[in-house]
């Protein structure tokens, strides 16, 4: 499913998370790197790609997340390169050390990783400052972000409705699966006990 994203990256600064929260584990000069030069290596990051993903991540790792066994201090090997997607990326503001992308890419794809590889062809280091995802699959932070004045019940049961009407018909609606359909039936049983057994309780007090 395509994604599109603004990321604005950080030249001069390498960090173990690969974004603004980490620490900084590396620093390099940036004076030197132009407009051109940004533009010059992006091309190599267009089309399927082999990417690292970040250590700091959701991967996981004997079931747990990768970011939560290097938050404990446990040793984490990297993952090996795997293939992704970039449909397009293009810069859209230099003003040095920063710079900011607009990149809409596949799935599995690490913008903190794209980021932290272009400060490498550049011949420095970067990381992420600000991250935005302006559209997920078919929907755009544009068109079907709800604004905060419209957090209504009628405005978000409406927005619900055009959302999914826009999903393939086959995940639009998805029953969940029950483990165990005796057990369901028992614990519908215990709630209706519980709450006729709340309901003579009050009575019994008025």
């Amino acid at each position: 499913m395509a994604q599109r994203y603004i990321a604005i990256g950080e030249l001069g600064k390498a960090t173990d998370t690969l974004d603004s929260t980490g620490k900084v584990t590396d620093e390099k000069p940036y004076d030197k790197i132009t407009q051109e030069d940004i533009e010059g290596v992006l091309q190599k990051f267009t089309g399927n790609i082999m990417q690292v993903p970040p250590l700091y991540s959701a991967l996981k790792k004997d079931g747990q997340r990768l970011s939560t066994l290097m938050k404990r201090g446990e040793a984490v090997e990297a993952r090996p390169a795997r293939l992704v997607t970039v449909y397009s990326i293009s810069l859209l503001r230099f003003q040095p050390p920063l710079f900011t992308l607009d990149v809409e890419c596949g799935g599995g794809f690490y913008i903190r990783s794209l980021v932290n590889d272009i400060g490498k062809e550049l011949s420095s280091c970067a990381n992420v400052l600000e991250l935005t995802r302006t559209k997920q699959g078919p929907f755009t932070l544009e068109e079907h972000a709800l604004p905060e004045d419209r957090w209504t019940i009628d405005d978000i049961t409406q927005a619900l409705q055009h959302c999914t009407s826009l999903l393939p018909e086959e995940s639009a609606f998805k029953k969940p699966k029950s483990e165990n359909s005796s057990d369901q039936v028992l614990s519908y049983e215990y709630i209706t006990l519980s709450e006729t057994k709340r309901e003579e309780d009050a009575i019994k007090t008025l």
